[in-house]
């Protein structure tokens, strides 16, 4: 198995659906080459220097177009970025040459160390302004634009002056950067925080929006027997997150979109379905051809037979 030259171009992610890469899955991907638009892979299991990962990785990455999706570079931590941490990724994003380069609104490092969890923050002018520092810091090290994950949520902070969806079209305004619009996110976010999902979409920036995750969720109750979604990524992706999905995309249009399995991994034709899926909502969402435009195709197609 090849690996990519530091030199590789990035191949720009198709307006299909993609799948998490897993360990699992490597030698079924590479021994069918499955009809799926992109794979993406968390970046920290792949920093390593070498071994099997990067191996099939690379082979994965001379076949189809790849995303790397961060989850500690702590964007939101009130101290500054780990610069080993963020050394190691741009080291990667060299290597590979992603499509897309996407971290989390959240923080999970503090002085005394790091947590394992994303954890959210308070909307404040003083969040934001760390927050944009943070990204411009990413962007500048990494040579190109960042994607800005919106957060599945438990908790609201009473000092926040900010709603969300204005917060992160701030970020996106003052940053440059670009969004990843989860939407099971926003269906556990709204539903733990009482809020309208279909008003968070229409309030979201999705002009700014360069790809959407699709996830499952597990449900519970609080203490007072009120609905409460855990965003645990070990299932299908649910109806009513299906039905956010389709709205968003009226109004984006169609991006890439990515199918977030990362627990109790199914087998390959699981994950597979649940792309398929996506691709058809996304399909459904391009503009129709004007009947001129397909005639000419049909012409042209005469022509060259």
């Amino acid at each position: 198995m090849s690996e990519p030259s530091v030199s590789a171009a990035s191949i720009r992610l198709p307006w299909r659906a993609g799948v998490g890469l897993k360990a699992e899955h490597y030698r079924v991907v590479l021994d069918t080459r499955p009809e799926v638009g992109f794979f993406e892979v968390h970046a920290e299991n792949y920093m390593g220097a070498g071994g099997p990962p990067h191996r099939y990785l690379s082979a994965i990455r001379d076949a189809y177009p790849l995303s790397i999706h961060g989850v500690g570079l702590s964007i939101g931590a009130d101290r500054p970025l780990d610069a080993a941490h963020l050394g190691r990724l741009k080291a990667l994003v060299t290597r590979y040459a992603p499509g897309l380069v996407s971290e989390h609104l959240a923080w999970s490092s503090h002085d005394a160390g790091f947590l394992n969890d994303l954890l959210p923050l308070p909307y404040t002018r003083e969040t934001l302004a760390r927050v944009v520092e943070h990204l411009d810091e990413v962007q500048e090290t990494l040579g190109r634009q960042v994607l800005l994950e919106n957060p599945s949520t438990y908790v609201a902070f009473c000092e926040s002056t900010y709603s969300e969806t204005d917060f992160i079209a701030e970020i996106a305004r003052r940053s440059g950067c670009g969004l990843l619009l989860d939407i099971n996110n926003v269906y556990v976010a709204c539903t733990n925080q009482r809020w309208d999902p279909t008003r968070y979409l229409d309030a979201f920036p999705l002009a700014a929006v360069r790809q959407i995750h699709l996830a499952g969720h597990a449900d519970d109750a609080d203490e007072q027997g009120r609905p409460l979604l855990i965003d645990t990524h070990d299932r299908a992706v649910a109806a009513v997150v299906w039905d956010l999905f389709a709205r968003a995309v009226r109004r984006t249009g169609p991006v890439p979109a990515l199918i977030e399995w990362d627990a109790a991994v199914p087998a390959w034709p699981i994950l597979k379905a649940q792309a398929e899926r996506a691709d058809a909502i996304l399909q459904a969402s391009l503009p129709p051809v004007p009947q001129a435009s397909r005639q000419s195709s049909r012409l042209a197609a005469m022509a060259r037979g």
